[in-house]
């Protein structure tokens, strides 16, 4: 299959196994290659197939010709990286949290995978930080010197939609959680400045504050339960850049400023620096020292070139020369905010994280240039490669024969005469009709909207989706916005004059989008949005002529607000608030913007908008580089779904369709009809079956007060371990190319070593282990009853397969599965009174959430194999499943009397720690059932079907049924609980669960 029928070509969760050849164009040229693509300057793109020497696209050739060289610095930290992370965990170099975290991340069992992307950004600064601080960090600091005087600063590049918010929750996790564990370290940190944008990112940013009830960490499973705790403890602030610029203390006039303040008077009206950073820091930073800062796209965050005044020698146009004005009056707020805070409070670090980490026009450096502090890159187009992102799509040829380029590619290059300039107030009434737009804008716009037609046709056939497609246009300025919304969606017009005069209402030429309905009326709900993302980011308030001209959009929006019953005072909401509202909620069922189908832009919508049912998008808008077009086409590449393909483990591929955008990775490829995007469904406690509510104690870890009289190890099957030559070669043969071999015999060491001596080890890491006192002492008269109990276990319970040895246990990696087996087996002997006269087992339990239930079940999934509920069994309205026999526990469950209700456990927290191979981990059963069995009250029996069984089944089966339920049991405030492994299939499910609530009559 060729790159442009579809170009995933390896899984997103793995380091890259592939990658397309590209040719001297940039174009992929359709021949795999192994490995990952090398880091390089430039994204290269597909050209359009009829090109001219001036073609606005960026090609793999600089200004003169030259080919353009790799990131030499990214490429180097990569291969460090690459290599230190195949390292066994013992070898990496880092703090015992910073392994924790590691190994959670790249737990390939989490329900919800981490991108290989994400792990990569936050690896890489682990490792410059821990693993070799120095190696780098001159190169780094040269770097710096520059654009970030006296600040210590590292990038990852990531493209859109590949999870960067998610790395900043990984990025504050790793640095609190070690700053929590060791509070006197100078590597870490618990305070977190976190800069965006704009404040619409920065209202979606409060997702990193650990109190948000929809925080990262808990939602994505960033850190383990037992962790949670360092990350409660981080001082986190989030603002965007506008809120560093000085503000007036008073308002006071011109003229009574000289009064009062004399020659000085302007600046005794104007806050301090250190005042400022009181207002943004709060009390939260102001008593912290040596914070991280974190920026969320901050390609308008540096210093201006030194000795280039000018910024550049380019002939700009004025539209540029404007733009360049803005970004380097942005990025001097930014980075001074920055510099204010490490004078007054002290910057660690400062981590961005970016789509676009370049340098903008306005400058002093070429527009395009990659910081040179960029650490990790993780392109577009590895991101489509691993199918991440959306893929986009242009023309790449029409019929006309002027022009390098096809016309709808690149459309303000030929309409930007007839557009009305800045500004409304002094254009002519001829360019105010919408009627007057260029012909080609509207004929492209139309041309994108039939297909639009087409994708909005194959959703509204699955009626459950509840969200169209969107369709996005990004303008050059408030008046173009103005004029392609009317056109669009319908607008005002007045006949005749004075007396005679009469309003009428015009429909939208594109039907799906038109906000007047049939009758020719207003529609209460409105389908196309108008707004101004330049002015909603900066947090200002409207402007007077961007008000009125929104007049009737906010108007619906307020009286659907007062229709919705929302809480708030909808008369003291902000215009500002109630558009960011609107705006961040475009796609979502249920939401101010669910019912948003086209939404008219000015400026870019360059950064934060999350919104992944945006599949079509119309430039209207000048883009003279690769920059802003990839920035543009980036709102449209979120995916919808995230669904691998079981078949290949990759995703399968999603397009989104771009007119007027000079820019592409893909050409058109196949005509293919468009395909919905799966249906979303809500699982979610429902309020009238509050009956059916399941409760169960959040451990966290278990309390063991051993008891003074001998120990009884129970033995099972599961005690049992069976040494075999797979886990430990007996015999190798090594032979060179030519000439003699020899062979390597571990049976030769292993007879000469007394068996004795193995089983004393082995004792003695069992009571290291696991017997120590309340105060960390070990237990040490426990050791000759515990050799007694090691010996009969390696008598009772080893077994060696083909030539290998119970020596063999001298290796501590098969010691340690030994350990656990018996100190599980010892484990039913703790049930007692928990003051310990004849021992006590007893759980631990998570100090911020000590209980879960599923009154707090309330998530939404794609997953289409869903199995209804019954209203008197389960308090959830659907159970999710993947295999058939899920479904099928469930209708047996709906079916037994004995039944009081039941839980699937999926995405409820309910999890059993336990250890294996030396390891904490955490399982998750698959139900909780409560079960009337005769008993005073309710019995909570915890089920799993498990078929085939390896060894970590056995230590989750064991450490269940002999830790989790005696220490719950034992603590006598959660209920009785019980274990029920159903070893097949569930057929006799019910059956085997009777047998095992009423033993003696099953005997």
């Amino acid at each position: 299959m060729s790159f442009t029928d579809n170009p995933i070509i390896t899984s997103p969760f793995d380091p890259p196994a592939s990658h397309y050849e590209l040719d001297s164009d940039g174009q992929p040229t359709g021949k795999k290659l192994p490995g990952r693509r090398d880091s390089i300057q430039v994204v290269p793109v597909p050209a359009a197939r009829r090109r001219g020497p001036k073609q606005a696209e960026l090609g793999l050739f600089d200004e003169n010709g030259t080919n353009v060289t790799s990131n030499a610095l990214i490429n180097e930290v990569r291969k460090h990286v690459d290599q230190w992370r195949q390292l066994p965990p013992s070898q990496w170099g880092v703090t015992p949290e910073t392994q924790r975290l590691l190994l959670h991340w790249r737990d390939p069992s989490r329900s919800r995978r981490l991108f290989f992307c994400q792990q990569e950004a936050v690896e890489t600064l682990i490792f410059l930080t821990e693993v070799a601080p120095s190696r780098f960090r001159k190169q780094l600091e040269d770097a710096n010197a520059e654009a970030n005087p006296d600040l210590y600063r590292l990038a990852a590049k990531m493209a859109t939609g590949s999870g960067k918010t998610t790395v900043m929750g990984m990025i504050i996790a790793w640095h609190a959680v070690n700053k929590a564990r060791r509070p006197n370290t100078k590597t870490f940190s618990n305070a977190f400045l976190i800069v965006a944008p704009g404040i619409t990112i920065r209202d979606r940013l409060r997702v990193l504050i650990p109190s948000d009830p929809e925080n990262i960490y808990e939602a994505l499973n960033l850190v383990p339960t037992d962790l949670l705790d360092g990350i409660r403890k981080a001082r986190i602030v989030i603002t965007n850049y506008h809120a560093f610029m000085l503000r007036e203390k008073d308002q006071v006039s011109k003229l009574n400023r000289q009064i009062l303040g004399g020659r000085e008077g302007a600046k005794s009206f104007t806050e301090t620096e250190g005042e400022m950073v009181a207002r943004v820091g709060g009390t939260d930073l102001l008593g912290r020292k040596n914070i991280i800062v974190l920026n969320d796209e901050a390609h308008h965050c540096y210093r201006h070139k030194i000795g280039d005044e000018t910024g550049s020698d380019e002939m700009l146009t004025a539209e540029e020369k404007e733009e360049a004005k803005k970004n380097e009056e942005a990025a001097r707020v930014w980075i001074s905010g920055l510099e204010a805070f490490q004078r007054k409070v002290g910057v660690k670090a400062v981590y961005d994280v970016s789509a676009t980490p370049f340098f903008l026009k306005g400058s002093g450096y070429p527009e395009g240039t990659l910081f040179p502090w960029v650490t990790s890159d993780f392109s577009l187009l590895d991101a489509i490669e691993s199918g991440i992102v959306k893929v986009p799509r242009l023309p790449v040829l029409d019929d006309s024969v002027q022009g390098d380029l096809p016309k709808f590619r690149d459309v303000y290059r030929y309409v930007a005469k007839g557009l009305p300039k800045k500004g409304r107030g002094k254009q002519s009434k001829a360019l105010m009709d919408p009627q007057e737009l260029p012909h080609l804008l509207l004929q492209a716009t139309a041309a994108l909207y039939n297909h639009y037609r087409a994708t909005y046709e194959a959703w509204e056939a699955e009626p459950d989706l509840g969200r169209p497609p969107v369709f996005i246009v990004v303008c050059n300025n408030t008046a173009t916005s103005k004029l392609m919304a009317d056109w669009i969606s319908g607008y005002e017009v007045t006949v005749g004059e004075g007396e005679k005069a009469q309003t009428r209402l015009v429909s939208g030429q594109l039907p799906l989008f038109s906000n007047v309905d049939e009758n020719g009326r207003w529609l209460s709900r409105r389908r196309t949005l108008l707004i101004d993302s330049e002015q909603l980011d900066s947090g200002d308030a409207l402007s007077d002529d961007f008000r009125r001209i929104a007049a009737g959009e906010l108007d619906a929006f307020k009286k659907e607000l007062r229709l919705r019953n929302d809480p708030r005072d909808i008369d003291k909401l902000s215009d500002a608030d109630i558009l960011r509202e609107v705006m961040n909620t475009v796609g979502r069922p249920g939401k101010l913007g669910a019912d948003i189908r086209c939404v008219v832009s000015v400026s870019m919508l360059t950064e934060g908008w999350d919104a992944n049912t945006v599949t079509h998008i119309m430039g209207v808008r000048a883009f003279g580089t690769q920059l802003l077009c990839e920035q543009v086409v980036g709102r449209g590449l979120r995916r919808i779904s995230y669904e691998t393909d079981p078949s290949t483990g990759f995703f399968p591929v999603e397009y989104a369709d771009v007119l007027g955008v000079p820019f592409t990775f893909a050409q058109q490829g196949k005509n293919v009809a468009p395909k919905p995007p799966p249906k979303v469904t809500r699982i979610r406690a429902l309020e009238d079956r509050a009956e059916r509510e399941i409760r169960f104690p959040n451990v966290e870890g278990y309390r063991i007060i051993f008891p003074r009289k001998p120990l009884r190890p129970a033995f099972t099957n599961d005690s049992k371990m069976r040494i075999t030559p797979d886990d430990l070669p007996v015999v190798t043969e090594v032979e060179p190319l030519i000439g003699e071999g020899f062979t390597l015999d571990l049976r030769t060491e292993a007879d000469q070593l007394r068996l004795k001596t193995v089983i004393f080890d082995v004792a003695g890491l069992l009571l290291r282990t696991y017997f120590k006192d309340e105060d960390g002492a070990l237990q040490v008269w426990r050791y000759p009853e515990l050799t007694r109990i090691t010996e009969r276990w390696f008598t009772e319970c080893l077994t060696c397969a083909g030539d290998t040895r119970p020596q063999f246990l001298k290796w501590r990696s098969l010691a340690v599965r030994a350990v656990e087996k018996i100190y599980r087996a010892l484990a039913p002997s703790l049930s007692g009174p928990p003051d310990g006269s004849s021992g006590a087992l007893l759980p631990i339990l998570n100090a911020y959430n000590p209980e879960g239930t599923t009154r707090h079940a309330d998530f939404n999934t794609s997953k289409t194999t869903l199995f209804a509920t019954k209203p008197d069994k389960c308090h959830l309205n659907y159970v999710v499943y993947d295999q058939a026999w899920e479904a099928g526990l469930a209708e047996r469950l709906e079916g037994m009397g004995e039944v009081i209700a039941y839980a699937k456990n999926h995405s409820l927290g309910f999890e059993v720690p336990y250890e294996h191979g030396g390891e904490t981990k955490r399982y998750r059963p698959d139900y909780i059932v409560r079960i009337d069995d005769g008993g005073e009250e309710p019995l909570n029996l915890i089920v799993e079907v498990k078929g085939q069984r390896d060894e970590q089944d056995a230590a989750k089966a064991e450490t269940t049924r002999n830790v989790w339920v005696p220490a719950v049991n034992n603590a006598g405030r959660y209920g009785r609980w019980e274990f029920l492994e159903l070893k097949d299939a569930p057929y006799d499910a019910a059956s085997l669960i009777r047998d095992f609530i009423h033993p003696a009559l099953a005997a």
